[in-house]
């Protein structure tokens, strides 16, 4: 079967809207709206939620392709993937004054591992990208707060094994865990750092 060939490119779609094709963009939408969906799904657990922020990531998406602002680089997916995940932090951190989240409830973890279906070289990239500005932004938390994620996140140590590990009580160990995590958003949000 030869299907591929009247198949176009996310390049060759967003150059015929910008050309003036109104309904390219409807089928760029369509053509990642299952991989964006689920994603979205995945994070918020909530279908509603989940299609409010499905609408507004693509809502932005339009807005900055329209203001001339999105370069392409070949990675549409990855961009809408990004915007998507911003979407639903912005979600839970209109949530976080009702409530106390984790950070898998967030959608993430503290290494920014994003657990996508079918991981591709593009996903890996972007993973690899979203762990270096953590490891960054770790490397300016005071030294047990730096201690404590690197023995939680990366050694994969119980909270149990963190306070023995560093001789501390685990009420302790839990107590530095949740500063780390509070001065990592703030690090975030002062430095108006993407994780992308």
């Amino acid at each position: 079967m030869n299907t591929n060939v009247n198949v176009l490119s996310d390049r060759a779609l967003l150059n015929n809207y910008l050309s003036g094709d109104r309904s390219a963009i409807s089928e760029l939408i369509d053509r990642h709206s299952s991989r964006v969906r689920s994603y979205i799904g995945m994070m918020v657990k909530d279908d509603d939620i989940a299609n409010d922020i499905f609408q507004e990531t693509f809502i932005k998406a339009v807005k900055v392709i329209d203001e001339g602002r999105y370069t392409d680089s070949g990675k549409f997916l990855s961009w809408v993937l990004r915007i998507a995940h911003n979407r639903v932090l912005d979600h839970f951190r209109r949530e976080k004054a009702s409530r106390q989240i984790t950070e898998r409830e967030a959608g993430y973890d503290m290494i920014g591992t994003l657990r996508l279906a079918e991981p591709n070289t593009e996903d890996e990239m972007v993973q690899s990208e979203i762990e270096e500005s953590v490891r960054r932004l770790i490397n300016l938390l005071p030294d047990d707060q730096q201690e404590v994620i690197r023995l939680r996140y990366y050694s994969k140590l119980s909270f149990a094994e963190i306070a023995n590990e560093t001789n501390v009580s685990i009420n302790t160990a839990l107590g530095r865990m949740r500063y780390a995590l509070i001065n990592l958003r703030k690090l975030i949000k002062e430095k108006n750092i993407v994780l992308s």
